[in-house]
């Protein structure tokens, strides 16, 4: 196997350890096994919340930290979109379920596993289960990562995708893991 292959898939199981799971619309609660983990709450605190039901928008501004047991979301801005009613006589009502997410502003997302993402802006797509990070987008585990200008995760795939402009290439920088028993 050539050597940039072998970078590649290790990258993107990097991306997979340090971010699966990572769905922003969750909880902080311990959930139930019966329970699915996109059926949980998340708290968000931040400096000031404005809902604007005919947008069908929520934006969080200042310091913005939303929580769950599994994860953390840092940034100074987040803003929740909702997606609008199928009814046809309902046309201009949210049906309350998110269509995505946007974090700006110094994002930081951390695993409680362990496993930092960072970047400018992060996107979560709810229907999708997808999330797009950019602004100097980083995935961290332990001491391997990778960087690249836009990162996407399929988080329903376990599959990601790290993208670069024509004048910067993908980084990744990993170190094997040594097995315990078996020598230097």
């Amino acid at each position: 196997m050539s050597r940039c292959r072998y970078v590649l898939i290790l990258s993107c199981a990097i991306l997979s350890m340090v971010l699966t799971g990572v769905r922003l619309a969750q909880s902080t609660s311990p959930m139930p096994k019966e329970q699915k983990k996109s059926d949980q709450e998340m708290v968000i605190h931040s400096s000031t919340l404005e809902a604007d039901d005919k947008k069908g928008i929520i934006i969080f501004t200042g310091d913005v930290e939303a929580k769950r047991d599994d994860f953390t979301v840092y940034c100074q801005t987040m803003t929740v979109y909702y997606e609008k009613s199928s009814d046809p006589k309902k046309s201009d009502e949210f049906a309350g379920r998110i269509d995505r997410i946007v974090a700006l502003g110094n994002v930081r997302i951390v695993r409680a596993e362990g496993g930092v993402a960072t970047g400018e802006k992060a996107e979560y797509y709810q229907r999708d289960e997808k999330l797009v990070l950019t602004g100097n987008p980083k995935v961290k585990q332990n001491d391997n990562s990778v960087e690249g200008d836009r990162i996407t995760l399929f988080l329903k795939e376990d599959r990601s995708v790290v993208e670069s402009s024509s004048d910067k290439k993908v980084k990744a920088v990993i170190f094997p893991s040594k097995d315990k028993g078996k020598g230097p």
